[in-house]
């Protein structure tokens, strides 16, 4: 009996979970580079009331006999699907299209940089490309922060990733800063640590390989190219989300009523000797 009080607590705590994960891709439904999370259950380990056994020439096999004992979490995923993009005609504004991040980080962190897919960028007055937190942009091939000249009135970034500056002579030159995006093997192992940014860890990049900040656009690395002008939007999508959060609060609802009916048999046994 007790069994089933247990299991539906379970059931609760995860699906209280669920509305939680829910709840947060709900609430960044319009932040830049979002990515969206799933829930996945799993059940935990049943019990054996009694074991199998084999069949021989004079029985057949007899099937084992197990309870559940209720649900667990399995993963809480984070879903890398492309947003949509929009456009705003912003030059330092960046989407990248395809695989891939952008690198960021301070002067300290070149060589483990934190990643993004948010473009949201900006020229400080110091002439640094930098996000909304400050955090410098890393170049590609180890260059380190991307850094306007002095000389540069204005600006384009190609798709190749490639800053071409028009000086004050009204000429067209290559300012030779390219802002790179990096390849992750594994975008799921990466960890969220806010401010739309991701940390690498060992579950993120294969055995031995390391954080290198490549060209856009590039087959041999296949990181997606650079549309300057434009921003990705968050992948989340409204219709999907407020299903799961019915099925979420159905489930909640059913697994508190396998504590209601428990409760109640509990109640029955407990009057039989009156």
């Amino acid at each position: 009996m007790l069994r089933s009080l247990y299991s539906g607590v379970s059931g609760m705590r995860g699906f209280q979970t669920k509305l939680d994960v829910i709840g947060n891709n709900i609430a960044n439904v319009n932040t830049i580079g979002f990515k969206g999370s799933r829930v996945m259950f799993k059940d935990i380990l049943s019990q054996t009331v009694s074991g199998v056994s084999a069949p021989d020439e004079n029985r057949g096999g007899v099937n084992a006999q197990q309870v559940g004992l209720g649900v667990s979490l399995a993963a809480i995923d984070t879903v890398h699907t492309p947003g949509s993009a929009m456009t705003t005609n912003v030059p330092t504004d960046l989407r990248i299209n395809g695989d891939g991040f952008f690198a960021v980080g301070t002067t300290e962190q070149v060589d483990a940089p934190y990643l993004t897919r948010a473009g949201n960028f900006t020229v400080d007055p110091t002439r640094n490309l930098v996000n909304s937190e400050g955090l410098h942009v890393m170049g590609a091939g180890g260059a380190g922060p991307i850094i306007i000249p002095d000389e540069i009135v204005s600006f384009s970034i190609a798709q190749n990733g490639e800053i071409i500056g028009v000086n004050t002579d009204g000429e067209t030159i290559n300012t030779g800063q390219v802002v790179g995006v990096v390849r992750i093997t594994n975008p799921a192992g990466l960890e969220k640590i806010g401010g739309n940014l991701y940390q690498v860890t060992g579950n993120a990049l294969g055995d031995g390989e390391e954080i290198e900040v490549g060209i856009p656009g590039d087959p041999e690395t296949g990181v997606g190219s650079i549309i300057s002008g434009q921003l990705e939007m968050s992948n989340v999508d409204l219709t999907g989300e407020f299903t799961e959060m019915i099925i979420a609060q159905r489930g909640f609802q059913a697994n508190s009523r396998i504590i209601t009916t428990s409760d109640q048999i509990l109640q029955e046994v407990v009057n039989l000797k009156n």
